[in-house]
């Protein structure tokens, strides 16, 4: 049994539940993608609360937090960090960039210009920064949370395929319900301030818990012929006629790593099928390109994702 994530699962939901209103699948989502060490692509229209979700997880999982607010003039040594001459000792030394963290959250990512996105590749892929040829190794619980707008595009610069690869999962934040937005105005009334979590009180966990969590996913059984599904349907995403660019290799195990977290916080030690369901659209929309035919005529990402779904046969 998934002890440790299942119970780490639901302990994160009854504390965000005190921050954030609904959103139980997209905490789901990204809950999954932490357990199993990537990075996510947050993306919903200004005001959805996805800063604070981030914020919230780390207050949370007593991580450290930092934030880079994009902007077109960002440069890669404001991620990073620099050499800085020392005057009076005559030598160099390193000053670390925000990316020295266990939470780095990039808001707009689309809007920092493609020099500084590409400053992001080796961190988000090796977990470590390369600067003027030194190399310094990053938190082994390094994870980039970016944020994006999906309607505006003016003054932004669209992510190129490889750096939306190294993205486990591109999660959805939607508009609230209209019940839960008259939750959200009626903990406005009551004093809720988003600046200032402390006052909620919110019951952290200890380091132990997420390690014991992250253990759990990883241990997860999953059968030979669970693996012929998985690869099954990544390679029809290749050859699907909506389709200029199916997912790769990456996207294969993306999609079995994010699984079995989903396994694992269910409390279950062993996959299913449902398990890669539920993860597949997260996992797969950001790696195919549409093509501008199928684009016209309305198709999606998403919608592709599904068709694959339904005509992979289920193992049994």
């Amino acid at each position: 049994m998934a002890e440790a994530a299942a119970q780490l699962a639901r302990r994160i939901h009854s504390e965000l539940a005190k921050v954030i209103v609904g959103q139980d699948e997209v905490i789901d989502q990204i809950l999954a993608v932490f357990l199993a060490g990537g990075h996510i692509l947050l993306e919903g229209v200004p005001g959805v609360a996805k800063t604070l979700t981030a914020k919230a997880l780390a207050a949370l999982c007593r991580l450290d937090f930092q934030r880079i607010q994009c902007t077109p003039d960002l440069m890669p040594g404001d991620i990073l960090g620099v050499n800085v001459y020392n005057t009076a000792t005559g030598t160099f030394a390193f000053r670390q960039g925000p990316v020295f963290t266990d939470l780095l959250l990039v808001d707009e990512i689309n809007r920092m210009p493609p020099r500084s996105q590409a400053a992001l590749l080796e961190c988000m892929e090796e977990k470590q920064v390369t600067v003027d040829g030194v190399r310094y190794p990053l938190s082994p619980y390094f994870t980039a949370i970016a944020t994006q707008n999906p309607v505006e595009f003016e003054g932004t610069y669209p992510l190129p395929e490889a750096q939306l690869d190294r993205f486990l999962a591109k999660i959805r934040i939607t508009y609230p319900d209209a019940k839960e937005e008259a939750e959200i105005l009626s903990r406005y009334q009551e004093g809720f301030d988003p600046r200032d979590l402390d006052k909620l009180n919110l019951a952290v966990l200890e380091q132990e818990a997420l390690a014991a969590a992250r253990r759990d996913a990883a241990s997860v059984r999953a059968e030979p012929a669970l693996f012929g599904y998985i690869s099954e349907i990544v390679r029809r995403t290749r050859s699907s006629p909506a389709l200029s660019l199916g997912a790769s290799p990456r996207a294969s195990v993306a999609l079995l790593l994010a699984a079995k977290s989903i396994a694992s916080m269910e409390g279950r030690d062993y996959l299913i099928p449902d398990d890669v369901k539920a993860v597949a659209p997260a996992v797969l929309r950001h790696r195919l390109l549409v093509k501008p035919e199928a684009d016209l005529e309305g198709v999606t990402p998403d919608h592709v994702v599904a068709e694959v779904i339904a005509s992979v046969e289920v193992p049994q």
